[in-house]
């Protein structure tokens, strides 16, 4: 197969996931419109930011299991048609619990898309490419996360936010006609009669996962550093520069949009780094201490400039934990990387689940009744407290990537 169309099938699988992270951070920028709309408070709008993580979460190990049997053509298809129905509902969603019920689906649709992904490069690339494929592939979301800040704050700002967010569902429904059409499960050398494994091997395939101390330790490491970045990027990181800074929602936007730049640098960096180097975990553990720093520095409210630096160091170090994909593909054979991504990241938007909820209770307790346009301003001293629980996500990220090293340094599979 000539390389140029292993490559467009590769960004056509890329495509899918920038929209993902699309639909999973554009309540950062939704958040005033959305806290109108559905009349919520600071812990309801987390929840509502969290419905799409909680599916999202649930469904990563049977993501797995099914991209590891149907393949990542049928899986990725499937998906991005389950999410443009979400999206389209979402849209037009009429009260809250209509909105939670839809941005749910949402995340159903998308729970599938990063594993089928992560599956046709182990098919499709050498082993020592698969780290920077990953890294590029994150580094395509983070597209999707700069397009969910100010690209988006103007769009709404000029047309508004459900034709904006059905604009949206509208070209996820074309890229699933495109995936259909164009990707393939494997190489025409790799695909002649290719039984999908039986439900007693993906049964003992998914004890094996479930059964090592590493997977937890990765999954653990992914809850902490995915759940408390995405809670910022993707929700409450306009509303605290909108609400300290007292900026516009289109300015507050650029310092998130700066934060998805290190997404887009980030990942592929530290996956060149990791190939180049053949090294995992001690980048892992170098971005968990960059966490902490970032972390304390905006419990300290500093100047506009080093937020926007801040948040970029956040999203660029992040980029080290997705080498958490690459530990657990080279510790399993391929027919069960599939499951074994699939068990880690469930973990990992676990956490992206758990902490919008959380910081939003923490602001909730600090509010002082205040709003603007309807949409409640927080506090100060709720940011403090709640960057300083980032903080301590961030220490106990690094801490278990220390854990993980020493474990697998004395695996010959893993460096």
């Amino acid at each position: 197969m000539p390389r140029r169309r292993r490559l467009l099938m590769w960004s056509l699988l890329a495509a899918a996931f920038l929209l993902v992270n699309f639909h999973r951070t554009a309540t950062g920028v939704l958040a005033s419109s959305l806290a109108v709309a559905f009349d919520t408070s600071g812990t309801e709008l987390g929840v509502l930011h969290s419905s799409f993580f909680y599916i999202y979460a649930a469904l990563q190990l049977p993501a797995g299991l099914l991209v590891d049997r149907y393949g990542s053509r049928r899986a990725a298809t499937v998906s991005l048609v389950v999410m443009t129905v979400g999206v389209g509902w979402f849209a037009t969603a009429g009260s809250f619990p209509a909105a939670f019920l839809a941005r749910g689906l949402i995340g159903l649709g998308g729970s599938t898309i990063y594993i089928a992904t992560l599956a046709f490069l182990a098919s499709w690339f050498r082993p020592d490419a698969y780290a920077t494929m990953t890294g590029l592939t994150i580094a395509a979301s983070g597209i999707g996360g700069v397009l969910a800040t100010t690209p988006l704050a103007y769009t709404i700002d000029a047309v508004g936010w459900r034709s904006s967010i059905l604009a949206a569902g509208v070209v996820g429904g074309l890229l699933a006609g495109a995936v259909w059409a164009v990707v393939r499960d494997s190489p025409p050398s790799e695909a002649v009669d290719r039984d999908p494994p039986t439900a007693s091997a993906v049964l003992a395939n998914t004890r094996t996962v479930l059964g090592e101390v590493e997977t937890w330790l990765m999954g653990a490491l992914l809850f902490l550093a995915i759940g408390m970045n995405f809670t910022v990027l993707g929700l409450w990181g306009v509303p605290f520069v909108a609400d300290v800074y007292e900026v516009s929602v289109q300015t507050a936007s650029l310092f998130v949009l700066v934060g998805n730049v290190g997404t887009i640098l980030g990942s592929p960096v530290f996956g060149v780094l990791s190939d180049r180097l053949d090294a995992r975990t001690p980048l892992m553990i170098l971005g968990g201490a960059a966490g902490v720093v970032v972390y304390l520095t905006l419990a300290t409210v500093p100047p506009l400039p080093v937020v926007g630096a801040a948040l970029f160091l956040a999203l660029f170090a992040n980029g080290s934990v997705t080498l958490a994909f690459t530990v657990a593909k080279e510790r399993h054979a391929p027919g069960v990387s599939g499951t074994a991504t699939g068990v880690i990241n469930s973990l990992g938007y676990f956490g992206a689940a758990v902490f919008p909820a959380v910081m939003g209770a923490i602001l909730d307790a600090y509010w002082t009744g205040e709003t603007v346009g309807g949409a409640p301003t927080y506090t100060v001293a709720g940011y403090r407290v709640a960057f300083l629980v980032g903080a301590g996500a961030a220490l106990l990220a690094m801490l278990v990537a220390v854990a993980l090293h020493y474990r697998v340094s004395r695996d010959p599979r893993v460096a």
